[in-house]
């Protein structure tokens, strides 16, 4: 389960994408991925791929775990199979909660479904231990074009300058905002330009002037993909190093970008650590007590089922030293063992197609990967700016992770919380997150 500090709602078809990134890793481990292995340890082998010719028998499986996303797919599929009518496509749920260990004892028997999703944490113990193949061939023959999807995204899902994963989806992080409790407060709504000082301020005199209301400016947590990591980006700094060997959690950019939460809790801005685990952030600003939330795009329909709907607006990030957010998507991959793998990627480069990711736009499933196709999602809320969660491409990066994602991510569960709650000094806390995931990275 995800930690206790957070609490994800997301879109259709994104409603378990953080529980995919936050909890799904406490499942996987190399080292039990590999017992057993008939394969293990292949890294960017195969990618072998020939096109499917259009009268190919055969019947494959579709791992995926998401149930609001089945009716897409089923459109998927019919669409697919216009091309491939002998192409018979079984779509198997695992609810969330057992996804991932199913997953696990398959790849440890090389009984993966042929097609199946991963995430950014969980891809790179796939890929190195040569459980899913390259979608190189598919690339060199022009059926797949990286060009097409987010650069970002594209990083994700690479291991060694070889790229496994086809992006499905994506979502960013914006700052989705209560405008009548900037109302209220007598506080100006933010410039799409605003800065960490232009949140700072309004996030406390927003805390001040509705007080007796129970009402704060904005809301912290535990959540890295919408908080911490963002700012330590924006800070300058890096949660991994580029080669993904040794931590920077030491660095004075990520002090810097940790300080910024400790110090919205420790002025008042923000519910305390105490309170945001009894009530998620989420749940403070749907509840209308939070002014302004640091959340991803998949937020849309909680937010727009919520009684703050109405004066809901999105804004971008603030700005620290520079402009920054996460990006993060699930990718298609195909198993190296599959035993009818001509079939799976022929499945694969439908699914990573214009036409098919326009159908998983226009179904409300996600914010399709492809470029050009998102706009569904813009116009599912016209009156929010859903844009800038589109225009955030332009300086999205990619999730932090590295082959043995849910060690280190455990140490930031157990040690954070001492430093937003200003029990610990941050450079303290950074210095032993470092240190602990260093020796961590060091036993991937």
């Amino acid at each position: 389960m995800p930690s206790p500090f957070m609490n994800r709602n997301a879109a259709p078809g994104g409603r378990n994408r953080r529980r995919a990134i936050l909890s799904g890793i406490g499942l996987l481990a190399a080292a039990a991925l590999t017992a057993g292995c008939s394969t293990g340890g292949g890294g960017a082998t195969g990618g072998e791929y020939a096109a499917a010719p259009k009268d190919l028998k055969a019947e494959i499986t579709y791992g995926v775990w998401d149930q609001a996303q089945v009716e897409a797919i089923d459109a998927n599929i019919e669409a697919f199979n216009k091309v491939y009518p002998d192409i018979t496509v079984n779509v198997n749920v695992t609810p969330w909660a057992s996804y991932w260990s199913k997953l696990q004892t398959q790849a440890s028997s090389d009984t993966l479904p042929d097609l199946f999703w991963l995430n950014g944490p969980n891809f790179q113990v796939y890929a190195a231990n040569g459980k899913i193949e390259p979608i190189t061939g598919a690339v060199k023959a022009g059926d797949i074009d990286p060009k097409n999807y987010p650069e970002a995204l594209n990083e994700l899902y690479s291991l060694d300058d070889t790229q496994y994963g086809v992006p499905k989806d994506f979502d960013t992080v914006g700052v989705w905002v209560n405008t009548a409790l900037f109302e209220q407060a007598g506080v100006a709504l933010p410039a799409d330009d605003w800065t960490w000082d232009d949140f700072d301020t309004a996030a406390q005199t927003i805390s001040t002037n509705l007080k007796d209301q129970g009402v704060y400016g904005a809301a912290g947590g535990m959540d890295g993909q919408t908080t911490y990591y963002n700012t330590i980006l924006q800070a300058g700094g890096e949660v991994i190093n580029a080669d993904q060997t040794e931590s920077e959690y030491d660095s004075p950019e990520a002090q810097e970008g940790l300080q910024f939460w400790t110090d919205l809790i420790a002025n008042g801005s923000s519910p305390s650590m105490q309170q945001l685990t009894d009530t998620p952030a989420d749940q403070w600003f749907t509840s209308g007590k939070v002014a302004m939330y640091w959340g991803g795009s998949w937020l849309r329909p909680l937010v727009g089922e919520s009684d703050v709907a109405a004066t809901t607006q999105a804004f971008p990030l603030p700005t620290g030293k520079e402009q920054a957010t996460v990006i993060h998507g699930v990718s298609n991959v195909v198993a190296a063992a599959s035993k009818n793998k001509q079939a799976a990627q022929a499945l694969q480069v439908f699914l990573a197609s214009e036409e098919a990711q326009q159908q998983q736009g226009d179904l409300g499933a996600v914010i399709p990967a492809f470029t050009g196709t998102q706009q569904s999602f813009v116009d599912s809320y016209p009156t929010m700016n859903l844009q800038v969660f589109l225009d955030a491409l332009d300086y999205a990066k990619p999730l932090p992770v590295s082959e043995n994602t849910a060690a280190w991510n455990a140490l930031e569960v157990e040690l954070l919380p001492d430093a937003f709650s200003g029990d610990k000094p941050v450079a303290d806390v950074a210095k032993d997150i470092a240190e602990q995931m260093n020796a961590a990275l060091a036993k991937k």
